[in-house]
């Protein structure tokens, strides 16, 4: 039985982030996507120009909806946008989803516009946190669900992990990638200690989406049994190769998309 996985986030014009990115993350780890947009935006892979956040009742129907008719294994939370969708996205999981939450605390861009309010930040602590399965900030994301200033050592992204983990969620990823450094290390935190992937820094500027295809894939793993930390590995693995494989693709003059399918496409489908 394919599982299924609902994603609430934002849109991505551009194809390489947001619902956009979710929902091929989604197929592409085999898995049956469905989407529950919570703000519109206007950007591409320079940058983001407008953000159009929708009502916050509409939100939580469309969320309503779909928990009333489909099986729902597994739920990815992006972009939130403000503390009223925020407030209602919570309200509805904790009516209707009894299933694992991967939660991305989207908050800015990679073009560096904001994508959360920053009024919102104290409701996705108290309301969204404690509902997720698992977070998986960057650094800045984590320093700022914190208030703390951005970790810049191990040692440092290790005691946000477990500050994080004390306010709520089953586990907190702490994603590495803004480290000054040729690693890009990620931690764990959970009620069984600290774990770290290691990896090496990507040499490509073809990033846009990572995060949101990251928790996807993580997202789409729990939804098919796996445990947290298998979870995060077969999604790393998976992102790595996408990274890897993105110069296959011609997708703007910015920060390209990853490619998501680089396991299934072959060399005779993207030639023209």
């Amino acid at each position: 039985m394919i599982a299924n996985v609902l994603s609430i986030a934002g849109s991505d014009p551009s194809g390489g982030a947001g619902i956009q990115a979710d929902l091929k993350a989604f197929s592409a780890r085999g898995v049956f996507g469905m989407a529950a947009l919570t703000a519109l935006t206007a950007q591409n892979t320079q940058g983001v120009s407008t953000v159009h956040a929708l009502p916050a009742d509409f939100v939580g129907e469309q969320i309503r909806m779909v928990f009333s008719d489909v099986r729902v294994d597994a739920v990815k939370i992006g972009m939130i946008a403000n503390a009223e969708i925020a407030a209602s996205v919570a309200e509805a999981l904790r009516l209707f989803c009894r299933a694992p939450v991967a939660l991305d605390p989207v908050m800015i861009a990679k073009g560096g516009a904001p994508l959360l309010d920053p009024e919102a930040m104290e409701t996705v602590r108290r309301a969204l946190l404690p509902l997720a399965t698992v977070v998986t900030p960057n650094l800045p994301e984590a320093a700022a669900l914190l208030g703390r200033p951005e970790a810049r050592s191990r040692e440092e992204m290790a005691a946000q992990a477990r500050a994080l983990l004390a306010l709520g969620p089953q586990a907190a990823l702490v994603k590495g990638g803004h480290l000054d450094d040729d690693e890009s290390p990620d931690v764990l935190a959970s009620s069984e200690g600290l774990l770290w992937f290691e990896s090496r820094r990507a040499q490509t500027k073809n990033t846009h989406g990572t995060g949101c295809s990251l928790s996807s894939a993580i997202a789409a793993e729990l939804a098919k049994g796996q445990a947290i930390s298998e979870a995060i590995c077969a999604a790393k693995d998976w992102l790595r190769g996408a990274i890897e494989a993105s110069g296959e693709l011609s997708v703007g003059a910015g920060h390209g998309p990853i490619h998501h399918f680089h396991h299934l496409w072959t060399k005779q489908d993207i030639s023209r």
